[in-house]
């Protein structure tokens, strides 16, 4: 096999895992978030459990990728690319660290009854799952047009954090006896809108990737992971 095809199978490889990661952290962050849902505190457990197979999986294209550009000394574009995959599976490692936290909060939360509608959040990670999920596929397809929609995901995202934030501080004002549960679902609130940040710098890298140029899709946000 000459060097170019050994080059391409092994960027062909990290590509399938880094969608098998993917696809693990957002299914991690639909199962967790159902659990929080339904109360299922045995759900939640096994999502705090598992997440050493999702490190793992990001560990080993840490390390893949490592030896590639070691190896094969890969020119400009071809680094770019081990680069972006580095960084993509680093975002898709933290959605399912979030996928954890949220799982936390709800065995936090036990079996209480939820002291507010949380209807809104639904909708929240709902729409923040999709936007995961079209991102993988335009990173897939490599499809800028599909990744420079994320933007508008992510503003829509925002605003619901915005307003969920709003409704629980002005609910801890008037039933400060439930403050504990308000900061847990403060805290799920702002899990949610940090996976949409992460689809974000997906949809970011791939620009970077074919363009050549960093790319801020939301030059208004200010969050860190």
């Amino acid at each position: 096999m000459a060097a170019r095809e050994r080059f391409d199978h092994e960027i062909q490889a990290i590509q399938l895992e880094l969608l098998k990661l993917s696809n693990l952290s957002i299914q991690a962050l639909e199962i967790s978030f159902n659990a929080f849902i339904e109360k299922d505190l045995e759900k939640a457990q096994e999502i705090i459990e598992q997440d050493s197979i999702i490190n793992r999986l990001e560990e080993a294209i840490n390390d893949r990728v490592i030896l590639v550009m070691t190896r094969q000394q890969p020119v400009a574009k071809d680094l770019r690319r081990l680069v972006v995959l580095l960084k993509a599976a680093a975002d898709m490692e933290r959605v399912g660290d979030y996928a954890v936290n949220i799982a936390k909060e709800t065995l936090r939360i036990g079996k209480e009854r939820f002291i507010t509608s949380v209807e809104l959040l639904e909708d929240m990670c709902y729409k923040t799952t999709d936007m995961l999920h079209q991102v993988v596929d335009a990173f897939v397809e490599e499809n800028m047009s599909k990744a420079k929609e994320i933007a508008e995901y992510d503003d829509q995202i925002d605003e619901m954090y915005g307003n969920i934030i709003t409704q629980l501080m002005r609910l801890s004002s008037v039933a400060p006896e439930n403050i504990s549960q308000i900061t847990n679902l403060s805290f799920i609130c702002r899990y949610i809108e940090r996976c949409a940040d992460h689809a974000t710098n997906i949809a970011e890298y791939l620009l970077y990737l074919k363009k050549g140029q960093r790319y801020d899709l939301n030059q208004n946000k200010n969050g860190t992971s």
